[in-house]
């Protein structure tokens, strides 16, 4: 579809919504029986086909005499209301939003901006698709520090990427969160496929490839609710929601102050404080409020608990995970790729080698990998989010609103390991069997201790636009909307290959630098830490990379909905628009690893341009006027989406729903609908670079290996069927019920084959096609091939390992290589039972798998990964019961991961704690909270992890017992 007829197909939607006709208030045949309020509010809703909003604790334990009878919609809505305390507006035409009588201007119009997550048009009733509901209450109760957190406690959610304990327990394959921001990722199928939205408008990516939303970057005292959408959504939203969506709804308007004061702690660290503040102003026709946040929260190190302290997990029923890269070192031969140890240096007295009694012919030291890293990261983050807003005569509401965030964070990371020739050249040179020459591998961990990491992530959001009202129930909306993310990163105390080989005596002294072998001294490899002196060390550990990210996203934006014709079951609705976007990614580093001088390496901008256009109907075939007994409600929805890429061209994606209310309280409901994810900017034209690793192969010895990374111009857009099915109940006592199927097949999925399960690379045959081994000793071909990689300019390990070290090459470049099948349940329930002048509330909700199956590549066979690490398990739930009674509540809640297993089979324990809920809302605008995560402080399940860390952060948390306490406080 070309641009011209995206244009053509908005302008004769914006016409055909200014030309609807109008239709006036019709009485309409109400049945509604006595009960609960909200219950009723509910009913009438569904009866009037009009959008009825109210929050749930304004309608709490009030009860309505019911309704029988034929009525205008505002007269039945009036007789409902009678004795109650409450009134009503109508905001909007069709929209009304119920209040206390005696309400203030936050409380008549929080609720007065429709934003309905999966659909485009207003009205009222259930949707074909299932929505998650978080409210403000919900949020506070779960005693999190941020919604970011909350959404990660999710049955739904799948914490193996996108997080920074992710990242920093080395669960996250992809790598790609270098500015340790939270992402969602529901189903488990990447944070780059469930799509994050503010008040139903795109944020810009963060990472380094912009692939996905930082959920963290709101004050949470701003935020009114947190709607999920569990269904793919490409024809309503557009790329990347093929999971779902998260939509962050905030607050529309607030009068008066509210502070809130949250601090937090665990067991060894983890502490953390929030202190945030609300102040807004409505008047007669416009609102304004702006919150601000500040929150500080300490790392854990891996020293801090006892199962990621060493890398050594035999006392935990694992296996030695400490390697060859030690202090002291291990002086070994390199065959066929692998290393092998063949004497163990063990000094003395003296602390260094003296003679061939310092060597253990045979043995090994052996350090972990990530010696004294983090788990989690130092933060400190500053929130700003501000809404102005104005009727102007009427029609014509004007708006926008600016969001902020400045996050700075630190943390411990890997100390440098590495493998280093030495001679004789060198006078601590030593060797126990003759020799002039020995490789050495070594962690320089007891030397400089783990190397360090910082950065800062800022971003920015400012929208703009406005609301007319065209009459006869038609609305046009339009928007412009700026969204910037900006990342700055710095790990420095790194070893600069260079400098190390100038400091052991490897080639001759380089003029160029401040050092002098004569006068500093060389590097001393045969010692246990402490063998060299501080200007040697400074000297070595000048390595450093930095760099720099810009993701943005820029759009317009006009949509126009409203009823197009009467029906007999209820109005035609339609809602049409229009998106112009562009998303741009800038990004420049700045390297000292393997040089003599800094190597600055700035990437071409990379930017696209797409162009949208949508449509969405629904279709009441049977509503309250033509209503019969088995058939209350049923009804059709349809969208379309198509968007034009300037890079890789078009896509449509069409969605299909229904939804049939057989008798009151009773919604069934099914969907099918196509979603896409396009290619992140960076996937596809990222230079192509190598670098080295090590993977171990069958015999257990690792291989070092070159590994290649970069983009790929000719990646096509994921794509995703989705089809969902389920039934959502509601009693008249307040009870509800909701249970859902799932099926999603992702086809085109891009990944990094090789990346994805690294350790695996020479042992599994479906990643034959991503490896080529190499004999560069017995095959001038490959010898040849291997030096064009390790003697190209910035090759991080250049001058360490010999060229004929290396036994393979990995192919870790971006293709279009997955198919993943995703199906599944979701279970969640309600129930209040009356326990004199208290009520208990039962709580349910779980998500299961019953298939989580995958294929590397076209030739490889559907393998099923459920339940296996670095995947998603069969079974996650949240279970629980809060009792109220006046200004008092307390709550239990248990969690639940489902047993799984690792790589080679080995089973991973399920994950169960309980979390305590307490408060007390003194009724003067004062309310405290009280919260303990992991009450029984329960450790994660055991994992023999090859990286040392035993524990899985995808299906748990090392923190522990976490306690808080909220205060909050309204002015």
């Amino acid at each position: 579809m070309n641009r011209s007829t995206i244009f053509a197909f908005a302008a004769a939607a914006a016409c055909l919504a200014a030309a609807s006709p109008a239709s006036a208030e019709e009485t309409r045949v109400f049945n509604i029986p006595v009960g609960a309020l909200g219950d009723a509010l509910t009913a009438f809703g569904v009866q009037s086909d009009r959008q009825i909003l109210f929050t749930s604790d304004l309608v709490a334990g009030r009860r309505s005499n019911g309704l029988s009878g034929a009525f205008a919609p505002s007269v039945a809505l009036d007789r409902l209301l009678a004795g109650t305390g409450l009134v009503w507006v109508e905001t909007r035409p069709g929209v009304y939003v119920v209040r206390a009588a005696t309400a203030s201007a936050e409380e008549a119009t929080e609720v007065g901006e429709v934003i309905v997550t999966g659909s485009l048009l207003r009205g009222s009733g259930p949707l074909s698709s299932p929505v998650l509901v978080l409210d403000r209450d919900a949020l506070d109760r779960r005693g999190r520090g941020s919604v970011a957190d909350v959404l990660a406690d999710l049955p739904q959610n799948y914490a193996g990427s996108g997080t920074p304990g992710a990242l920093l327990g080395f669960a996250d394959p992809a790598g790609g969160n270098s500015a340790l921001a939270t992402g969602i990722n529901l189903r488990g199928l990447g944070v780059g496929s469930t799509l994050t939205l503010v008040n139903g408008r795109r944020l810009a990516g963060t990472g380094s490839r912009g692939a996905f939303a930082d959920a963290s970057a709101l004050p949470s005292a701003a935020v009114a609710r947190v709607d999920v959408l569990l269904d793919g959504a490409s024809a309503l939203y557009g790329s990347d929601a093929v999971a779902g969506v998260v939509n962050i709804v905030m607050r529309r308007a607030f009068d008066g102050q509210e502070s809130r004061l949250r601090v937090g702690a665990a067991r060894g660290g983890g502490e953390d404080l929030t202190v945030s503040h609300l102040a807004g102003k409505s008047w007669d026709g416009g609102s304004a409020y702006v919150a601000y946040e500040h929150q500080a929260a300490k790392g854990l190190n891996m020293l801090d608990r006892s199962y990621t302290a060493d890398g050594d997990l035999r006392p935990f029923g694992g296996h030695d995970r400490r390697g060859l890269f030690a202090y002291p070192g291990n002086i070994v031969a390199a065959s066929g790729g692998a290393f092998a140890a063949q004497w163990a240096i063990r000094p003395g007295p003296s602390g260094t080698a003296q003679g061939a009694a310092d060597f253990a012919a045979g043995q090994a030291n052996g350090t972990a990998l990530l010696s004294g890293a983090d788990l989690t990261p130092d933060v400190r983050r500053d929130s700003l989010y501000g809404r102005v807003a104005q009727d102007l005569g009427g029609r014509f509401e004007a708006s926008a609103d600016v969001r902020f965030s400045r996050r700075v964070y630190g943390m411990q990371n890997a100390p440098t390991s590495t493998v280093f020739a030495v001679s004789a050249a060198n006078p601590h040179f030593i060797s126990p069997n003759g020799s002039a020459q020995h490789l050495i591998a070594y962690s320089f961990y007891g030397d400089l201790g783990p190397t360090r990491r910082k950065g800062v992530s800022r971003s920015l959001g400012v929208t703009a636009g406005g609301a007319y009202d065209l009459g006869a129930g038609w609305s046009l909306d339009g928007y412009l909307g700026l969204a910037e993310e900006r990342a700055e990163n710095l790990t420095f105390k790194v070893v600069n290959s260079a400098f190390l080989a100038e400091a052991l005596g490897n080639g001759p002294d380089n003029p160029a630098t401040a050092y002098d072998r004569l006068r500093d001294g060389y590097f001393n490899p045969f010692g246990a830490g402490a063998a060299n002196n501080r200007a040697v060390l400074d000297f070595i550990s000048q390595g450093y990379s930095h760099s720099l990210l810009r993701n943005r996203a820029g759009s317009a934006n006009l949509l126009a909905r409203g009823p197009l014709m009467r029906l007999p079951g209820g109005d035609l609705d339609l809602a049409v628009g229009y998106q112009a976007r562009r998303e741009s990614l800038a990004s420049r580093a700045r390297t000292l690893t393997s040089t003599a001088a800094p190597r600055e390496n700035r990437e071409p901008d990379h930017d696209r341009e797409v162009q949208a256009g949508f449509v969405e109907a629904r279709l009441p075939i049977v509503g309250s006027a033509n209503a019969r007994r088995g058939l209350e409600r049923l009804e059709v929805t349809a969208a379309v989406r198509i968007e034009d890429y300037d890079d890789f061209g078009s896509t449509t994606n069409p969605r299909i729903g229904a939804v049939w209310s057989p008798a009151q309280g009773w919604n069934l409901r099914a969907s099918w609908g196509t979603s896409f994810k396009a290619p992140a900017l960076t996937q596809m034209f990222d230079a192509s670079a190598a670098t080295m690793t090590t993977v171990p192969r069958s015999d257990g010895l690792r291989v070092t290996s070159i590994y290649l990374y970069g983009g790929n111009p000719d990646l096509k857009p994921e794509t995703a069927e989705t089809w969902t099915a389920g039934f959502d109940y509601r009693a008249e006592g307040g009870g509800r019920l909701s249970l859902g199927y799932f099926d999603i097949r992702f086809s085109d999925r891009i990944n990094q084959p090789i990346n994805e399960n690294l350790q695996a690379a020479l042992t599994n045959p479906d990643l034959a096609p991503f490896v080529r081994l190499v004999d560069p000793a017995g095959n001038p071909a490959d010898m040849a091939l291997v030096r064009s990689y390790v003697e190209a300019p910035g090759f991080p390990a250049a001058g360490l390992y010999p060229p004929d070290a290396y036994g393979a090459i990995l192919d870790g470049r971006w293709v279009n290589a997955a198919a993943v099948e995703v199906r599944g349940l979701d279970f969640a329930g309600s129930w209040p039972v009356r326990l004199g002048a208290g009520e208990l509330t039962f709580d349910v909700s779980a998500s299961y798998l019953f298939d989580y199956d995958q294929q590397n590549t076209p030739a490889a066979p559907l393998r099923s990964v459920r339940g296996l690490v670095g995947y998603p398990s069969k079974l996650r739930s949240r279970a629980g019961a809060t009792w109220t009674r006046g200004e008092v509540f307390a709550g239990m809640s248990w969690s639940h991961v489902a047993a799984y297993e690792d790589r080679e089979g080995t089973r991973i324990d399920a994950w169960n704690t309980a979390d305590l809920q307490l408060g007390w809302d003194r009724g003067d605008g004062l309310r405290a909270l009280f919260n303990v995560q992991n009450l029984f402080d329960a450790d994660p399940p055991f994992y023999d992890s090859t990286s040392g860390v035993g524990f899985d952060p995808g299906g748990a948390d090392p923190l522990g017992r976490v306690v808080s306490l909220q205060l909050i406080k309204r002015w």
